[in-house]
């Protein structure tokens, strides 16, 4: 191994804390900008689908284009996408400062979801260059403890950030990290190609963005609009084709993004339902209960960013707690059990906000926390251990994209749910009032916009707006729990007996684990591929 002393290794050091500055900046602009969703509202106002787009926008650009990114990478360079990558997200996170209204805001938040799609894969695959053996082992570890710091400390971040200045500041200081490392980092990395790098397969990337695109699209718009309204039908069933035209696609293409014979493997497929289970018991939570303290329960952004910190926390140490207890248990039992403890913790919160948030909530919060950590660390691993070796980089990049999809499905899916249980209380209290101000005021108290759900409903009491809000929200919570036993019970179904080692199967997660687990997909197979093949 090379001394901690030579110029190399300090060359290298420096180019890991570049790498690391940028990944900061990536989760502090997921859960920061969901609690500065309520703060930009009052800014600049905008409809509820405007304020759907503010998180959502981010999410789908990023998780769509990570893949496509990572293949971009090995072709034209590491060093090169890593660098264009953090040079765009650090301007458009200046741009959006100056943001003058909700869809520039908008229209930015899709372009940094670009940007960091690109920083995330060049600087991980970069790193993937730069260190060997143990050190890339450890050089993957402190990247992947920043992402977890990042998100537990991100609503808090935020939240201080906001009451000091205003929501522009998170932006700002997403700006400031993206200076850090391209003035400090980029010049002293190294430049890397995979002289073996496949083709982009603009098909399967074009489908598949579009696909979740107008699946996002029409479900954020079905709570104002209603379901059967041409601007909704018109995008789900689009969605409908492009994911058709997807698998046709990815079935005939030479070399395609993700080759969907690995779903003939009964334990792949099960590996799956980890992801989408995270999504609905935690990843959801990082964004709709923001907006319910902040904008429903009245807490300044500070009060809720500290209460939120009780959700995140545990994902500093959880999954390294998950991986020793792997010496005992395998991977898909301790994976299960998490998942249990998820259901019970969203069953006790739903009682514990039945009638607002305060600290009686922090107990059940942690349980979710706790409960979706165990699952967190060990899917990565999972996902190669259940498929020969040789397909290792491919399923990876499967699991990445079910992530990724589910994260953005679940978010669409979540916000409207919300806004239809809102809308049943409402038209039960308030019986006589206009259905389609009903259907906006619901729309609106989803995105926890209380002020303008109010004014669509001038004579109906907030309190009457807020105990609609509560009840529908406890429902939600109901559903997440149901859905969370579920993939409980596929977990152990399917995963029981699975080890994140198997000698049949794939190769020790400590070899597959390129890029740590995030509120964001995780890896791309040609990272995957680079790190054991390119070095």
């Amino acid at each position: 191994m090379v001394s901690t002393n030579s110029p190399d290794s300090t060359r290298r050091l420096v180019v890991l804390a570049a790498v690391c500055m940028a990944a900061l900046a990536l989760p502090l602009a997921f859960s920061g900008g969901a609690v500065a969703t309520p703060s930009i509202g009052r800014n600049l106002g905008g409809g509820p689908v405007a304020m759907n787009w503010v998180t959502n926008a981010f999410m789908l650009a990023f998780g769509s284009l990570l893949m496509a990114a990572g293949t971009l990478a090995d072709r034209f360079g590491r060093k090169r996408v890593f660098a264009c990558g953090v040079a765009g997200f650090t301007l458009t996170s200046l741009a959006l400062g100056f943001a003058p209204s909700i869809v520039v805001v908008d229209l930015l938040r899709a372009v940094q979801g670009v940007a960091a799609a690109a920083a995330l894969a060049g600087g991980t695959a970069a790193l993937a260059q730069e260190f060997d053996g143990h050190a890339r082992t450890r050089a993957f570890s402190a990247l992947g403890t920043t992402f977890g710091i990042g998100l537990a400390f991100g609503p808090v971040l935020a939240g201080w950030l906001i009451a000091q200045f205003d929501w522009r500041a998170i932006f700002a200081a997403g700006a400031i990290a993206g200076a850090l490392s391209l003035g400090f980092g980029v010049p002293r990395m190294r430049e890397s190609r995979d002289p073996h790098a496949r083709e982009l397969d603009w098909g399967g990337t074009v489908t598949f963005t579009a696909a979740l695109t107008c699946f996002t699209w029409g479900v954020i718009e079905a709570p104002s609009r209603g379901w059967s309204a041409a601007a909704v039908v018109g995008p789900l069933a689009a969605s409908i084709a492009f994911a058709v035209t997807f698998i046709i696609v990815e079935s005939r293409v030479a070399r395609p993004m993700l080759d969907l014979s690995l779903f003939r493997y009964p334990r792949f497929v099960g590996v799956q339902v980890l992801p989408i289970a995270t999504c609905y018991c935690y990843i959801v939570l990082l964004v709709v209960l923001p907006l319910r303290f902040i904008g429903v329960d009245g807490y300044d952004e500070v009060h809720a960013g500290w209460l939120m910190l009780a959700l995140s926390a545990p994902m500093l140490v959880v999954p390294s707690v998950a991986a020793t207890l792997t010496r005992w248990m395998s991977a898909g039992a301790i994976s299960g059990i998490g998942l249990m403890i998820a259901a019970v913790g969203l069953y006790a919160l739903s009682g514990a906000l039945r009638t607002g948030a305060g600290a009686n909530a922090i107990a059940p919060m942690l349980a979710i926390g706790i409960g979706a950590g165990m699952p967190w660390g060990l899917m990565d691993g999972l996902s190669v251990s259940v498929v020969p070796k040789s397909r290792a980089g491919m399923a990876t990049g499967i699991f990445s994209t079910t992530r990724v999809a589910g994260e953005g499905i679940a978010l669409a899916v979540v916000g409207a749910m919300l806004a239809a249980l809102a809308q049943g209380r409402l038209r039960v209290a308030v019986p006589h009032a206009e259905p389609a101000a009903v259907a906006e005021a619901a729309a609106l108290l989803a995105t926890g916009d209380l002020a303008h759900a109010a004014a669509r409903l001038p004579d109906v009491a907030h309190a009457t707006l807020q105990a609609s809000y509560h009840a529908a929200f406890g429902r939600l919570l109901d559903g997440l729990t149901v859905v969370t036993l579920l993939c409980a019970l596929a977990a152990f179904a399917f995963l029981s007996r699975v080890r994140v080692q198997d000698p049949q199967f794939g190769a020790d997660a400590g070899d597959s684990h390129v890029l740590p687990s995030m509120p964001t997909a995780d890896v791309v197979s040609p990272v995957v591929e680079l790190a054991r093949d390119d070095h």
